[in-house]
């Protein structure tokens, strides 16, 4: 009993051993697999073929993914496949458009593609079989196939064509420096650089080690040649293995550029300096960014706080502080105020007359600038102001002289039109000028005078005197109000071809009166 429970047992653990061992062979059977590619194609699948169902690619054996990878055209597989043999054989599109209707196609290349290339396509079930085929090369091994070494030429000589051609200088240097390798741009360079020396292995410098070893790009170096000229480029350089890729730019348009704009800016910042009014621009954010001297004369601020690039509040707290800007009465109707002039200098409508403390008088505008810049400029108008006013006040004196006077007085202009009278013509006419918003002419004035004088033709020659131009002498002569009394005129010109006319009233006590027009016109 106990050897047949043994036995039991024994069998029972080696079957169990057996079927572990079993299983460990299966999953180590399925690690050391290798993969199945996911393809109706054998990897060793002899030419070039392609499965479509309508215009959708299905499979493709390496080949055919070589012939697609190859195509430069974006778009489909379809679309790249049709540019790709476009070359070979013209009007592909149009002859595989019949592969429905006849269902077998086969074509050969046109004899300028160079090697014969031959193309099967053939409807199959629904799905459309095409094979590309190299003519010369039908007995070569399976998996090597000769169209897609043949896109991988034509690839590698079109990168080698553009690089060769490429406007800017390449190569690639060791570790140690040497120059391995170089595109065709360089060696011109270096021929220029170096005439009549012939270039051999490693080749010659052009640019100094330092600049290409340290890996910043944007480095600026010149190239000077023989004949005195200057070129530069920018370098651009990249870790390659043992070595590195640097590449340099032409740069002489950015150097003549910049060069350019230095000048301009020396230009503009001379005529900022001599300029008399004071000039502040401030940036986007407010802060100084430009002053000229000007500035400092006005305004008192020290340059060394200029210098600092400070904000717009900041400046005008410190024109406060030094009294140059007008003392507002509180500081927070002072603040609003900055914020008032920030704003309106924004939308360019800030123009302000300062009246400082000290009497100087100054023109202060806000004008924007682009890219949210503000430009603020401060101009001493104290002279101005100052000339105005003594203007005025001469003007105000002789109106004073003139209306103390007892004889009404009119001015009128080499023009006919009135510009000065005093207090007694006023009176003596009922006529006063200053409550008009026109300006009256000698003409309008005249049938004034005519409404309330006795028919004469005095105001007729009155007209054509003061029109007159050129030399005319002065005259006198009388009129008779309609309140019976008699006023003496008298007519002087003045300088300027302007006109003076004097109306006095005669007194009781008659005084020989003056000559009339027509006595004057007789003798």
């Amino acid at each position: 009993m106990d050897t047949h429970v043994v036995l039991g047992l024994g069998l029972g653990f080696t079957a169990i051993l057996a079927a572990l061992g079993g299983l460990l062979l299966m999953v180590a059977f399925q690690l050391n697999r290798k993969p199945v590619r996911d393809s109706i194609f054998d990897e060793r699948q002899k030419g070039t073929l392609f499965l479509f169902d309508g215009e959708t690619l299905v499979d493709c054996t390496p080949g055919g993914q070589a012939v697609l990878g190859a195509s430069n055209v974006p778009g489909t597989p379809w679309v790249k496949l049709l540019a790709y043999l476009s070359a070979a054989f013209p009007q592909i599109d149009q002859q595989l458009a019949k592969l429905e209707e006849e269902g077998v196609v086969t074509l050969a290349s046109e004899d300028s593609y160079g090697q014969p290339l031959l193309l099967m396509a053939e409807q199959r079930g629904g799905l459309s079989r095409i094979t590309l085929i190299d003519a010369e090369t039908k007995d070569r091994s399976p998996g090597n196939d000769p169209l897609a070494h043949r896109s991988m030429t034509e690839d590698l000589a079109f990168l080698r064509s553009m690089l060769s051609q490429a406007p800017f200088l390449a190569w690639r240097e060791k570790d140690n420096g040497d120059i391995v390798w170089a595109n065709t741009a360089y060696l011109l360079r270096a021929g220029d650089l170096f005439p009549g020396k012939e270039l051999t292995w490693p080749l010659p410098r052009l640019f100094e080690r330092t600049a290409t070893v340290q890996g910043a790009s944007g480095q600026r170096q010149k190239l000077k040649f023989p004949d005195g000229s200057v070129s530069w480029f920018d370098l651009i350089s990249m870790p390659d293995g043992d070595g590195r890729r640097v590449y340099a730019l032409l740069a002489d348009s950015a150097v003549q550029a910049e060069a350019t704009l230095r000048d301009f800016m020396q230009t503009l910042t001379k005529t900022f300096a001599h300029l008399p009014i004071g000039l502040a621009i401030f940036d986007s954010r407010r802060q100084l960014q430009l002053f000229n001297p000007a500035l400092l004369d006005l305004t008192g601020l020290p340059p060394d706080f200029l210098s600092l690039r400070p904000s717009l509040l900041s400046v005008l707290d410190a024109l406060r502080d030094h009294n140059m800007v007008p003392e507002p009465k509180d500081y927070r109707g002072w603040r609003r105020q900055i914020t008032d002039l920030e704003r309106a200098a924004s939308s360019g409508v800030y123009e302000e007359t300062w009246n400082l403390p000290g009497g100087q008088t100054y023109k202060v505008i806000g004008r924007p600038h682009p890219n949210g810049a503000l430009a603020l400029m401060i101009e001493d108008i104290s002279t101005e102001i100052t000339r105005t006013r003594r203007y005025r006040a001469d003007l105000e004196l002789g109106q004073s002289v003139i209306d103390s006077m007892d004889e009404a007085m009119a001015v009128f202009s080499e023009t006919g039109i009135l510009v000065m009278t005093n207090a007694a013509y006023v009176q003596l006419w009922g006529h006063d000028p200053a409550e008009s918003l026109t300006s009256d002419g000698i003409t309008s004035l005249s049938r004034h005078w005519r409404s309330q004088t006795a028919p004469s033709r005095l105001w007729s020659e009155a007209e054509e005197f003061v029109g007159t131009i050129g030399d005319k002498e002065g005259w006198s002569d009388e009129v008779r109000m309609l309140d019976g009394r008699l006023i003496i005129c008298r007519f002087t010109p003045l300088s300027g071809g302007a006109t003076l006319m004097g109306f006095r009233v005669q007194q009781a006590t008659k005084e020989p009166s003056p000559l009339s027009a027509a006595e004057r016109r007789s003798a």
